[in-house]
């Protein structure tokens, strides 16, 4: 039988007269007249070449086709049934959706344990999946689906990538407790900054941090004697070094509860660290992505943007 030429809605009458047990109680549940559910009916019958039902007393009993038929239909129309409801409403206590982030590796160790632990909690068989960010194709990537939302700095994009703020985070700078240079002073000025050697993190391959923008504004440039992508291994080799490294207090917070390290103020004033989450306005409608949105804008607020750096 050719699929082209049956009414799928066709499919919905039959499946309600079997449930139902009759053309009345169906078309009343349809809200269908009972000559439209007689109408469908009949053409049924011609398609399938079989009567389907036939009466017996009050009843319309299937025939064997009808039982087979029903047995073969109902599970298909009431997995499109939730298919269609999952575009109107979303349930993440139910959802069994893939999220995917993409994030640059920097960034993706301070979000991803956060975004996990919430979720763990509130949305058991959600999964998640972090890409890594190209920034020169993340228009493009929002726009194609390869990843559900982006989290990285600001970036000039057009106006289909809509963008909010998820956080502001304060500059700082991590040594070893016990450093030659800050073993003189609890405090950390600019001339004994400059006399450090430093670790700069950065996903590129080359240019220039925040902080040497700022500091070269004032006629200085920072000593970098490594260059490293990844904030944990730089923050491994401070604990091991003299060397120091300047980062978000975000992103120093969680291992300089575990590891020997001091965190101290920047020394000079520089622009926030902020951060944004992305996505592509052809989702701007969709319930599961609008809930993937203020889950993660939630947490943010709840267990990162709580986080203040040190007096």
């Amino acid at each position: 039988m050719d699929i082209e030429r049956i009414d799928l809605n066709l499919l919905v009458v039959f499946s309600t007269i079997f449930s139902e047990g009759g053309i009345t109680p169906a078309g009343k549940k349809l809200h269908l007249s009972q000559s439209a559910v007689s109408h469908s009916l009949s053409r049924l019958r011609e398609a399938f070449d079989d009567p389907l039902f036939v009466r017996s007393g009050q009843v319309m009993q299937p025939t064997p086709i009808a039982r087979n038929l029903y047995q073969r239909v109902q599970p298909l129309l009431s997995n499109l049934k939730q298919t269609l409801n999952d575009f109107s409403s979303f349930d993440p206590a139910l959802s069994e959706r893939s999220f995917t982030i993409g994030v640059r590796e920097p960034v993706e160790s301070v979000v991803l344990p956060v975004i996990v632990t919430s979720l763990l909690e509130i949305a058991p068989q959600i999964r998640i999946s972090t890409v890594r960010l190209d920034r020169g194709n993340l228009e493009s990537d929002l726009k194609a689906g390869v990843f559900d939302v982006a989290i990285d700095v600001l970036q000039p994009l057009s106006g289909s990538v809509r963008h909010s703020k998820l956080q502001d985070d304060d500059l700082v700078v991590v040594a070893r407790k016990g450093h030659p240079v800050l073993a003189q002073s609890a405090s950390l000025d600019l001339q004994r900054f400059l006399r450090l050697e430093h670790i700069q993190v950065s996903g590129r391959r080359a240019g220039r941090g925040i902080e040497d923008i700022e500091l070269n504004r004032l006629g200085h440039e920072r000593n970098i004697r490594v260059r490293c992508q990844n904030i944990n291994a730089a923050l491994s080799v401070v604990a091991t070094s003299d060397l120091v490294v300047s980062a978000g207090y975000a992103y120093a917070h969680e291992a300089v509860r575990d590891a020997k390290l001091v965190v101290l103020p920047f020394p000079i004033e520089v622009p926030s660290l902020s951060l944004f989450l992305y996505w592509h306005q052809n989702v701007d409608s969709d319930p599961a992505s609008l809930w993937f949105r203020d889950f993660i804008t939630e947490v943010f607020q709840r267990n990162i943007s709580e986080q203040s750096g040190p007096d």
